[in-house]
């Protein structure tokens, strides 16, 4: 179950605790790509607050937002880049995608099988997707004050399965929001030491958000219960007669007779 944008937007923009979530997963982010330059950035879900770093730099930068959640204007006083679209068909050409954001996108979806053949679709060749769910573990998931606390979280291992099976391959983690969900003063002037203590810390405990890096794979991957079989220099004779020598006829035959009975 997608949320509403307007409460997306109200939570990322209005509140003192959305606009810390936003510069923690934005540090989060630019620590896995730091360089974009002529590089086509897309976000998928409600990722708008997770891209604005990457105006700067890319070489496009789409807003993908699904019709379950709606859609904004983005980004605030510049030309808008933002597109609603079908949930699991967008309209991005195969393979044109370098960098994807996927935020507040895969534990809400009702297909997620579908979503992931999709974006596997758009992204180039060894292009990459940056997926951001709620921890399973961590606090975040179980406060529902936050966007991280609505739809399925994840372990590691979980995205991980998830993405090996639609030819994604996992690469690096990373993981943020590691202060309380919290909207007290302490903990709001507080956040950005507790992001930097966390990182030294299990955050599959800690964390309120994981990001799991992936990587489109274009090669052909085996069929699970495929065997190769290779005959053996024997087995490829299999199925032949053994030869027999051929009959004998005519004068050659009755020859053959009489020194028989002769013997």
């Amino acid at each position: 179950m997608h949320l509403d944008v307007l409460d997306l937007r109200a939570f990322y923009y209005r509140t003192k605790l959305g606009r810390t979530t936003q510069r923690a997963l934005q540090d989060a982010l630019r620590g896995l790509w730091p360089e974009t330059r002529a590089m086509t950035v897309v976000g998928f879900g409600f990722a708008a607050p997770m891209l604005r770093p990457f105006l700067a730099d890319a070489r496009r930068v789409v807003a993908l937002m699904p019709a379950q959640q709606g859609v904004m204007h983005w980004p605030v006083g510049g030309p808008n880049v933002s597109a609603l679209v079908e949930e699991t068909r967008w309209p991005i050409e195969t393979g044109s995608v370098d960098r994807l954001i996927v935020a507040h996108g895969l534990e809400t979806c009702e297909r997620p099988d579908a979503l992931l053949a999709e974006i596997w679709r758009v992204l180039a060749p060894q292009g990459q997707a940056a997926f951001i769910v709620p921890n399973r573990s961590g606090l975040w998931a179980r406060r529902e004050g936050t966007p991280f606390g609505f739809g399925r979280p994840y372990t590691f291992g979980q995205v991980e399965a998830i993405l090996d099976r639609h030819g994604l391959a996992a690469g690096r983690h990373a993981a943020a929001l590691y202060a309380p969900p919290s909207h007290r003063r302490f903990w709001l002037q507080t956040a950005h030491l507790w992001e930097r203590l966390g990182r030294r810390f299990d955050p599959h405990l800690v964390a309120g958000a994981l990001l799991v890096e992936a990587t489109k794979q274009v090669y052909a991957r085996p069929r699970p219960g495929a065997k190769a079989s290779i005959l053996g220099p024997l087995e490829a004779l299999e199925g032949l007669a053994r030869p027999r020598p051929e009959p004998v006829r005519g004068r050659a035959a009755v020859a053959a007779r009489n020194s028989r009975a002769g013997r």
